[in-house]
């Protein structure tokens, strides 16, 4: 008996200690997720964000692809307005593409190093390794970080990060305010590491194109990033994948004087060029736009000319966002000479003083000197200047933009968000 009661201690004691050697501690995962992130060479993962800012709740479906050392796509739909919007980073710079409008934004940018995105792998786990008060749970699949959130909102302050126990592969996202509201709920469908890239998948004339072409329910350009299983991304629209295999530097385009053909057969000229006499500063050509918004300068690099848009192009009303900062009241509408853009302004005095100008662009294409990408939440904004600041972007087929010398980014983030679902009166 006293064999057989000690033989079951020792198995007591083995079991336990290999239960406890089995059970990672939250150091063990950081070192891991560091050891993870060293070794990334390539991504891609399908996503659905939920975005709970306002009365009702809005879906956006997210493809994220990435390859080493700083190739970037990131599609996002609003599949209730079917329109997809992309950001692209390539040797070329940075792009917001609005492929279904022809329009885009080029410009000089280091994201996403300068700031985080609730989608892209590195910004997750650099919110794991850079909170030293970081709290670790665990379920039956998954390890669960609940750490700060660093964006570039005030309104963000917690997180919760799901990570797959296997390989550490991101499965869910969801960023709190200061009530411990959900403001943010990001719930991948897939995410695989090492994945496989067409060699112009991170090409911009190569998204503006499969944009324009897609048929595709979601009204977006398939990624085509092929996972482990080999299974294409659900939209499907098209073969190919997003990202690049060659490593060959492309030739920096859009120099001085130099004009670079689009696929809307437009050139896109840089503010430097020798025979564009507008200012070169972005925020005082903001300016000069609010009086004929439209017009070509050496910030947008803009070229009017006809494509599909101008089907859609029309009166649209006067679009009022719903947030206004505290102290401020609209002062006026100013009429604007019609120029076929159907522009309006609104401007905003009190405790910031700014404008917002709104308008059907026709087809063009955008060349900034430098600027910075803004996520406001389901769609893509540029922010350019400097003393005084210019917030632009797309929604709906109509360009905002929104001018200010003392209006933080902040607001104007928020300001751009309550916009995105409003409707012209």
């Amino acid at each position: 008996m006293r064999r057989i009661s000690w033989m079951l201690a020792m198995v007591m004691c083995v079991t336990l200690l290999l239960a406890g050697c089995g059970k990672k501690s939250a150091d063990d995962v950081v070192k891991d997720l560091s050891d993870v992130v060293s070794d990334l060479n390539s991504y891609h993962g399908t996503a659905l964000m939920t975005l709970h800012t306002g009365d009702t709740p809005q879906e956006y479906k997210v493809d994220i692809s990435y390859r080493k050392p700083s190739y970037y796509r990131i599609a996002m739909t609003n599949e209730k307005k079917d329109v997809t919007q992309i950001v692209l980073r390539n040797d070329e710079g940075v792009f917001v593409l609005t492929p279904s409008l022809n329009k885009s934004f080029r410009f000089k940018s280091d994201w996403p190093n300068n700031q985080g995105q609730v989608y892209l792998y590195e910004t997750l786990v650099r919110s794991i390794i850079g909170d030293a008060s970081r709290q670790l749970a665990t379920d039956d699949k998954s390890y669960v970080f609940d750490v700060a959130a660093n964006y570039n909102s005030h309104a963000l302050v917690r997180q919760k990060i799901w990570l797959s126990k296997n390989d550490y592969a991101p499965t869910q996202v969801q960023v709190s305010d200061a009530n411990a509201k959900v403001v943010v709920d990001l719930k991948f469908d897939q995410f695989t590491f090492d994945t496989k890239f067409d060699k112009d998948s991170f090409d911009m004339e190569r998204n503006m194109a499969s944009g324009k072409m897609s048929t595709g329910s979601e009204g977006a350009p398939s990624s085509g990033a092929v996972d482990s299983s080999g299974q294409l991304d659900p939209s499907g629209a098209m073969d190919g994948t997003t990202g690049v295999t060659s490593g060959e530097p492309r030739q920096e385009q859009g120099t001085a004087g130099n004009a670079v053909q689009q696929p809307s057969g437009e050139a896109k000229v840089d503010g430097t060029a020798t025979n564009d006499t507008s200012k070169p500063d972005a925020a005082a050509n903001a300016e000069a736009q609010q009086q004929t918004p439209g017009t070509s300068d050496a910030a947008n690099g803009t070229s009017a000319g006809t494509n599909a848009a101008e089907a859609v192009m029309g009166e649209f009303g006067l679009i009022e966002p719903s947030y206004t900062p505290a102290g401020v009241q609209i002062k006026d509408t100013p009429e604007l000479e019609d120029n076929g853009t159907h522009a309006v302004m609104l401007r905003y005095s009190g405790t910031y003083n700014y404008t917002i100008v709104e308008a059907r662009p026709k087809d063009r294409a955008v060349a900034l000197a430098a600027g910075e990408l803004v996520d406001i939440g389901g769609s893509f904004a540029v922010l350019t200047g400097s003393e005084q600041q210019t917030m632009t972007w797309m929604n709906d087929g109509i360009e905002f933009r929104i001018t200010s010398a003392d209006l933080p980014v902040s607001e104007m983030i928020q300001i751009a968000a309550s916009i995105q679902d409003q409707s012209g009166k």
